[in-house]
């Protein structure tokens, strides 16, 4: 950047008083004495506010997979916006919510039929999580425990962290987290799997570690069992050949029921409309949100299978059968944005674009192998991490660097801990991975 440059970054940033607003995940101070910000977005680039082109990625944050600014979406937003802006969705409805959940439906796994909408993943995660505790109770069960895995991201509301298992989200809030929640191990093992390409071949057995659990709390306590099928925030760690399967047979042989947190790899993330899909596993519950609606507008929700829902529907029929939900729940323009986005996904065949450019993606990110820092590369459909040996003392530092590095450059990556993370759209050409790839290697190199 040249001293005009700098000039007009310095005005800019200047004339922006960023003193109320506190950034999420973002180190404030770091931030704010150097601001990266964007005003405009279109296809696969960013444009900031000194006009500079950013090529987006990580799709915004894992979510914008039909590429930024789609015009039919914008104009469902916009003609929703004028119909009906609002209506509670508690004992009312607008036809457009339906439309919206029979077309997620129709996108998800045989059997899961049933969709309640929340307004992001870490809703979602909640509302799956009282769903298998009231499921049980309905069935006259006393089932209270939940487990999850260690490094599992499943937002941050409480009940999202407490089966959570990133020590940074946990810690400070430690003594308020819900009680009954055990984790099962992680999958990552860069001394068997590293450098694999797609799902490893070591690891299946470590779905096991389920059973350890059952022989401490019997299997009478526990209600549920929640993964993310790919664990992307804690740096896009892929299952290994056949351990979802064995997760599935546990869950099964002790009636406990397992719910994919699919925040991240639903809506074509994998090629398929699930993960579920793709590793051919049906879990009873799948969490989703940010591809739903392109990002456009926020929305979550859980789909559930006919049984899970049908429990709950017992006693008088004025009497509400689950007490919960959101005042922006199936929100009109979030309904809106989703059909919209679900059209565009279809009409273009989205999907299928991710299974045919994921060979490309494959191969690109794995040449970064034998370049400084690098001691591991993760990848699945359109999802990738490169793993960087962290710097003595000063966790995640080194990741960040290649963000800065890349950012100046013209490319934005993500870094999850230790790992550069990407995630393009599913738009993108062979020249925007080779843009992307190209800009970290040189990063790499210059850090």
């Amino acid at each position: 950047m040249n001293s005009r440059d700098d000039l007009a970054v310095n005005e800019i940033n200047q004339s922006i008083n960023m003193r109320p607003l506190w950034l999420p995940f973002t180190p404030n101070r770091q931030f704010k004495a150097s601001p990266r910000l964007i005003h405009k977005a279109q296809g696969m680039f960013y444009e900031t506010m000194e006009g500079k082109e950013i090529l987006d990625g990580i799709s915004g944050l894992w979510c914008v997979n039909a590429g930024h600014a789609r015009e039919p979406i914008i104009k469902a937003i916009q003609k929703q916006a004028r119909d009906l802006d609002y209506i509670t969705a508690f004992n009312m409805a607008h036809p457009l919510q339906f439309q919206a959940a029979e077309m997620i439906a129709n996108l998800a796994p045989e059997g899961l039929d049933t969709v309640f909408f929340t307004n992001s993943g870490s809703e979602a995660i909640d509302t799956a999580l009282k769903m298998a505790l009231g499921y049980h109770r309905a069935k006259g069960e006393h089932r209270h425990r939940l487990v999850g895995r260690e490094r599992g991201y499943h937002g941050v509301g409480f009940g999202g962290i407490s089966v959570g298992g990133m020590t940074p989200n946990r810690k400070v809030f430690s003594p308020a987290l819900i009680p009954g929640v055990d984790h099962i191990s992680h999958t990552h093992n860069p001394e068997k799997n590293a450098y694999s390409k797609g799902q490893p071949h070591w690891g299946a057995h470590l779905a096991e570690d389920l059973e350890r659990i059952v022989m401490l709390h019997d299997q009478s306590n526990i209600a549920a069992v929640i993964v993310e099928p790919v664990a992307g925030s804690t740096g896009v760690l892929v299952p290994p050949i056949g351990y979802l399967q064995k997760l599935r047979e546990i869950c099964d042989k002790y009636g406990i029921l397992l719910i994919f947190d699919e925040v991240i790899t639903g809506f074509g993330r994998t090629g398929n409309p699930f993960a579920a899909d793709t590793f051919g596993v049906t879990p009873d519950m799948i969490t989703f949100a940010k591809g739903v609606t392109n990002g456009a507008v926020p929305m979550g929700g859980v789909i559930v299978s006919e049984k899970i829902y049908e429990a709950f529907q017992q006693g008088p029929e004025e009497q509400i059968e689950f007490f919960h939900g959101y005042t922006y729940s199936g929100h009109p323009l979030a309904s809106a944005a989703a059909i919209a986005t679900l059209d565009v996904y279809k009409e273009e065949d989205l999907f299928e674009r991710t299974k045919d450019l994921a060979p490309y993606f494959e191969e690109a990110i794995h040449s970064l192998k034998g370049l400084p820092h690098v001691i591991d590369i993760r990848n699945m459909g359109l999802m990738g991490g490169v793993e960087l040996k962290p710097i003595a003392g000063s966790p995640g530092k080194r990741a960040h660097s290649v963000f800065m590095n890349c950012y100046e450059n013209g490319v934005l990556v993500r870094a999850a801990g230790d790992t550069i993370a990407l995630t393009p759209s599913f738009i993108a050409s062979k020249s925007h991975i080779d843009q992307i790839v190209g800009t970290i290697k040189s990063a790499l190199k210059a850090i």
